[in-house]
């Protein structure tokens, strides 16, 4: 919880009180600074405790608006049933921001791409409740094609033009983060008019 100390009692009430109706067998709360160190311990070790579960996992970044909590794991909980693959949710669940961890073996054949897959629609997942595909790892290359179903052509032609002022040689991180139209084009996720690209008179970067 966040917030002063009124709001942050307020709410931790009443989230130990929907908690506990909802079957939670055990409600901790950390009376002092050890205690709390002691439970950010617990939470900053799961990643490292997954590898006793799986090889290998690969772990996504998106999100949400907080009431579509419940409605978004629900959602993972389905892909992860169709892909085959587990998932672990591991999150920041009073901002949003999740961490599904999708566990895979990368010496099994497909099961990486499975998990890249995976990954994806759990982020378009998040794009269709009006959260966004990253809250803290940023875009890079794994999710330059996601950015074509955040942002329309608008948006990502503004994208574009501020690199450029920034970056006219083009030396910072090419091709990374910002999707160029023709990549989104051939995605599928930016209409083409009669085989043109909007405003073909600006120049593609």
């Amino acid at each position: 919880m966040d917030g002063n100390s009124a709001q942050v009692s307020a709410d931790l009430a009443k989230a130990r009180n929907i908690l506990l109706a909802q079957g939670a067998t055990e409600v901790q709360l950390a009376e002092t600074e050890t205690e709390r160190k002691k439970f950010w311990a617990g939470r900053k070790s799961t990643f490292t405790a997954l590898g006793r579960l799986s090889p290998d996992y690969y772990c996504m970044d998106g999100t949400i608006p907080r009431k579509h909590l419940a409605e978004v794991l629900g959602g993972i909980s389905q892909l992860s049933a169709q892909f085959g693959l587990p998932v672990a949710n591991v999150f920041h669940a009073g901002d949003g921001n999740l961490h599904p961890l999708i566990l895979y073996d990368a010496s099994k054949d497909g099961d990486l791409q499975r998990a890249e897959s995976l990954g994806h629609e759990i982020l378009q997942l998040c794009i269709a409740v009006g959260g966004t595909i990253t809250g803290e790892h940023g875009v890079g290359m794994e999710k330059i094609n996601a950015m074509c179903i955040q942002f329309g052509t608008a948006e990502l032609q503004q994208f574009h033009a501020l690199k450029a002022a920034f970056d006219p040689r083009g030396l910072l991180n090419p091709g990374k983060a910002i999707p160029s139209l023709p990549r989104c084009a051939e995605f599928g996720a930016l209409h083409v008019h009669h085989g043109q690209l909007p405003h073909p008179e600006l120049e593609r970067f």
